[in-house]
């Protein structure tokens, strides 16, 4: 009896860490991350409690309900990648519909926290981040171009309109400017990592842009993009209001580095390279974030 209870305690803590792991909790924290500072940036300062639990809640919801679907559709693609094999849809632990199902009662449960506890708009700009993520993305980019990250990369943007949504009830120019940071911080970020698995995913069949044009060429890109991506993140402290010489110091460090990094892999275009400038990328971004968290209050 103590044997068969063991188990049926062990079944039950390896399914919730299922369901957990469809959410895909390590690309969620950025996500939320993202969404809590354009809460800030919206407020001016700390936010009201109400508005970071719906921000936090509702973010985990979408963000979680997204890769459930995510993961139902791509359970075939994700078998064929080293990176992604080991998935609960892919192994079969989780079935397809079960996935889908789940992540559609996690977005009915974003949409309801964020206009219960938030407004219309913010749980709107949720729910059309998922649409984005897995309508645009998933179901139509991501097998059919190799720009599919540049346009796909709208989704990961959204959640920084949906914080400053709660914390505002609106969507100005301010919260525009951090969803086109985060549209050009994705394809240097992503493309970084489609070099260091290209085999993966031309064994896959996705038409990544090292796969379809060649390293170098995306080396080249990933260039381009982060000095725009630098461009755009300095003016940002000059235009945006709240922010004063916190993050402006602090922006200009990161640019340079990002440069740095970039400029690194441009001059040596293999796997090492690109795994610096992909793990300094997610830094680059959450500290870009705590900055504008910082500055709003400071300022």
């Amino acid at each position: 009896m103590a044997s068969n209870g063991t188990l049926d305690r062990s079944s039950t803590i390896g399914m919730v860490g299922d369901f957990i792991a469809l959410t895909k909790p390590r690309v969620m924290s950025l996500l939320l991350v993202s969404a809590v500072a354009g809460a800030f940036l919206g407020a001016g300062s700390t936010p009201s409690f109400e508005v970071l639990i719906a921000v936090l809640v509702g973010g985990v919801l979408a963000s979680g309900g997204a890769a459930s679907l995510n993961m139902a559709y791509e359970s075939e693609l994700d078998q064929r990648m080293g990176r992604t094999k080991n998935r609960p849809v892919a192994e079969g632990r989780i079935s397809a519909r079960t996935a889908v199902f789940y992540g559609i009662f996690l977005n009915v449960g974003s949409f309801l926290v964020l206009t219960l506890m938030a407004n219309v708009l913010a749980a709107i700009l949720a729910i059309a981040g998922t649409v984005l993520y897995f309508g645009l993305y998933t179901v139509i980019l991501k097998r059919t171009t190799p720009q599919n990250i540049v346009v796909g990369g709208a989704a990961g943007a959204v959640p920084p309109l949906v914080g400053y949504a709660a914390a505002t009830g609106s969507v100005d120019l301010s919260a525009w400017y951090l969803f086109v940071i985060v549209f050009f911080w994705t394809p240097p970020h992503f493309w970084a990592l489609a070099i260091m698995i290209k085999d993966d995913y031309a064994r896959a069949g996705i038409p990544m842009l090292p796969v379809v044009r060649g390293i170098e060429h995306t080396t080249v890109q990933i260039m381009l993009y982060s000095v725009i991506l630098s461009a755009l993140t300095i003016l940002f402290g000059a235009v945006s209001e709240p922010l004063g010489w916190i993050y402006m110091i602090g922006a200009t460090v990161l640019c340079l580095a990002f440069i740095w990094y970039a400029l690194l892999l441009t001059r040596n275009p293999e796997r090492q390279a690109a795994t610096r400038l992909y793990k300094f990328s997610l830094l680059y971004l959450a500290l870009f974030f705590v900055l504008v968290m910082v500055d709003s209050v400071v300022a």
